[in-house]
């Protein structure tokens, strides 16, 4: 058999075989992209690192708004609204908002990018109104009994959050601090969709229409816009979930539906737009930093590097 000058010369060879590596590699680099088992692994220690770190910084800077709009929801009758005191209980609240944070926007991203690869692209608004519920119900075993330590410490029923969960579980039982879990999930499952399907689908069509990504100023405006505008439109689920959670053993109210019934009844229905005012001012301004540290963290995570060591940073023979 005669060998063919053309083909089968080392130079040749060394060449093709070089071409046939670099396809090799080339294709392997887009399945991993395309199909890395990390991927999930990724977002989440992002999403939870970044969560955290915004859920700590928000709740630091606004807690006295919170506490006068707490105040202002619990007080019967239009009663005088102390204003001492308007940092009782944010030590004991970050213990339970950091892993919450952290849960939230760890399920939240993960759950987000698989339903948009699942999701055709006119669906997107579809997939991040469910991710923001999903990531709303996992936080919530924590969120609630958080929000109800912090709640009755800033109402002035107990001083210190050890004390409160202490003389909950004495009183009412483990299931005292999850008081208002219907009325908490009524609450934030729609705020947790609308508000984050409102700023990714504002990102996006920003991101369209500047035909570029956002800087930090702007992601701050559509965090405070989306935080707002969700704010507002769920005041009245707020003012139910804390009067049921601020109650105590007392149990004025036996429900979401009495307690829609007594207010009305005897405050009238422009109480459960109370504390509208510091809400909308809270959850705007909160937004805006929320939603800017969120996206700075998640960045410079994202260019610290990946978690996990490369196949191509791996030795080759």
């Amino acid at each position: 058999m005669s060998v063919n000058a053309d083909t089968d010369s080392p130079d040749i060879l060394k060449h093709q075989t070089g071409n046939f590596k670099h396809q090799m590699k080339g294709a392997a680099t887009t399945f991993r992209n395309e199909h890395d088992p990390f991927d999930f692994i990724r977002f989440l220690y992002e999403g939870a690192v970044a969560g955290a770190t915004a859920g700590v910084v928000v709740e630091s800077v606004l807690y006295p708004i919170d506490t006068i709009k707490t105040r202002l929801q619990a007080v019967h009758g239009g009663g005088k609204i102390i204003l001492r005191g308007l940092y009782s209980g944010l030590a004991g609240n970050l213990v339970g908002v950091l892993p919450a944070s952290a849960i939230f926007v760890g399920v939240y991203e993960p759950t987000k990018q698989m339903l948009l690869k699942s999701f055709p692209e006119s669906l997107s608004a579809l997939a991040h109104l469910t991710a923001g519920a999903v990531g709303g119900v996992a936080s919530s075993i924590v969120r609630v009994p958080t929000e109800v330590v912090k709640q009755r410490m800033q109402t002035g029923q107990f001083s210190s959050a050890p004390n409160a969960v202490h003389c909950i579980v004495a009183k009412e039982g483990f299931r005292g601090l999850y008081a208002g879990f219907g009325s908490f999930l009524l609450r934030d499952l729609p705020f947790d969709a609308v508000q984050f399907c409102i700023y990714e689908q504002l990102r996006i069509g920003y991101k369209l229409a500047a035909r570029r990504d956002l800087n930090d100023p702007e992601t701050a405006m559509i965090g405070a816009f989306a935080g707002a505008i969700t704010g507002a439109i769920t005041t009245p689920l707020d003012v139910i979930k804390t009067r049921l959670m601020v109650q105590g053993s007392e149990k004025q109210y036996e429900g979401i539906l009495h307690c829609v019934g007594t207010i009305v009844r005897e405050e009238g229905t422009s109480t459960l737009f109370k504390g509208i005012g510091p809400r909308v001012l809270w959850i705007g301004i909160g937004g805006s930093i929320f939603f800017g540290v969120l996206e700075r963290t998640k960045k410079l995570l994202s260019n610290s590097g990946p978690i996990h060591p490369s196949p191509d940073s791996l030795k080759q023979d």
